[in-house]
């Protein structure tokens, strides 16, 4: 019989599997962040995830003038508003219940609630899934940040904020290629201009839909605990972190743009295993890279480079960019792709945007079928 394990890591143990501490004054660093958001209308894409969730929490704390919280799961944003209650919040808080790639739900929201401020974590992020839904993956990630980056500009939001990902950096997945077009999106020059940030995070232990749940369950059942590959290695960081490094991109002084958190060395996944294992015996079975998946990850590619030195909770990151007319031209493209299930023509305008995405066998072999 197993022992009863943990429910998504609980900070201590991450911290300790990170080999981290709490670096001194970062509670005061997130008072400063949160006090950014008094009395500002904020917007949540996603509110109801992992990462929108926590942000929703501390948003709510810091006294927001309004919380708009949307998302397309009912149940999720149903979660997150029992929670806040739970909270005996004081920001009135709306809730819209609606995909950011609906044009006319998001032009109604921001006309009727004016959000000065973004964090935009909708998103799908699960690989393997989205090489097998390619579509869905770029309509997600890619052309529902452009709805939203057009209403942010349109309305005058002082700042739209994406979570990003390391997956993004010379992407093998679909999911990693939409998410570095949606970088491409608020990377594009605007008239006037608009403050638009891009944070490249690592994978957040625990998150829903991450390894650490899979392995939980696995051991919960005796194993075996499957591991692609003994040597795979992933950067990872606390969903406190995550939070954290989203808020301190509030500050003015923090790079506009593409930027990446110190996240420490990558870790192996196979230590991950060992760790939430533990003194159990639970066996671990190595399988295969999935579809899309790399033996590591990067958080800049070699076409970038920093601009800001090492220090401080970002580090601002020099990247490739399009042209108006050339977002424009793809994006009609790739809209014209997903309307008429083109999975070959989808490809080729990802690559024309993305030249370092290299799809997976997987993909690469559904378009050559459809072609």
């Amino acid at each position: 019989m197993t022992e009863p394990l943990k429910t998504h890591l609980a900070s201590p143990d991450c911290d300790a599997f990170l080999h981290r501490e709490t670096p001194s004054g970062s509670k005061a660093g997130r008072e400063q962040s949160l006090a950014l958001l008094s009395g500002r209308r904020v917007l949540i894409t996603g509110a109801g995830g992992c990462i929108g969730s926590a942000l929703a929490k501390a948003v709510t704390q810091a006294g927001a003038r309004e919380l708009i919280l949307l998302d397309a799961s009912e149940g999720a944003l149903y979660d997150i508003q029992q929670t806040l209650l739970g909270l005996k919040m004081t920001s009135p808080h709306f809730l819209i219940l609606a995909s950011v790639s609906d044009t006319a739900a998001i032009t109604s929201l921001f006309e009727r609630h004016q959000p000065e401020i973004v964090f935009h974590a909708a998103a799908f992020k699960h690989v393997p899934l989205m090489e097998d839904n390619p579509f869905a993956a770029v309509a997600n990630n890619a052309l529902a940040t452009h709805t939203l980056a057009e209403a942010v500009a349109r309305y005058g939001s002082d700042q739209l904020l994406m979570v990003s990902t390391d997956k993004a950096v010379a992407p093998s997945s679909i999911m990693g290629a939409s998410k570095r077009i949606a970088e491409l999106i608020l990377l594009v020059p605007r008239t006037p201009p608009v403050c638009m940030k891009a944070i490249r995070l690592g994978n957040v232990l625990g998150s829903s839909g991450s390894v650490v749940p899979l392995f939980e369950r696995q051991i919960a059942q005796g194993g075996p605990v499957t591991v692609s590959h003994p040597d795979v290695r992933r950067y990872f960081m606390t969903l406190t972190e995550a939070v954290d490094t989203l808020l301190s991109a509030l500050s003015p002084d923090s790079p506009t743009g593409v930027s990446v958190p110190e996240l420490g060395e990558p870790i192996r996944i196979l230590d991950l295993a060992k760790f939430l294992i533990g003194q159990q015996q639970v066996p671990i079975v190595f399988t295969e890279l999935r579809p899309g998946d790399k033996m590591d990850e990067s958080l800049i590619s070699s076409s970038e480079s920093y601009r800001s030195p090492l220090g401080g909770s970002l580090r601002a990151v020099d990247s490739p960019t399009l042209s108006s007319d050339e977002l424009s031209f793809s994006l009609n493209d790739l809209r014209r792709a997903i309307d008429q299930s083109d999975l070959p023509s989808l490809l080729e305008t990802v690559q024309r945007m993305v030249p370092e995405y290299r799809p997976s066998r997987a993909l690469a072999s559904a378009a050559m079928v459809n072609a």
